[in-house]
């Protein structure tokens, strides 16, 4: 039961730290190269879809 709520936990974290370091590159980085941002950007953006895919799996898991 713990680890489930570890789970959760973990994956929050990440979901939420890509969604800042997003918004960090896209409004506040600006001095930095185009293509550095958009890999970056790219990063993030992977992350976040692997916070949607793990919760995804947690969710079919716990039925």
């Amino acid at each position: 039961m713990v680890t489930r709520g570890l789970n959760w936990t973990a994956v929050a974290l990440v979901g939420v730290f890509s969604l800042l370091w997003l918004g960090v590159v896209v409004f506040a980085a600006t001095s930095t190269p185009g293509w550095l941002r958009a890999g970056q950007a790219l990063a993030s953006i992977a992350l976040f879809g692997w916070a949607l895919r793990r919760s995804m799996s947690l969710v079919r898991s716990a039925i």
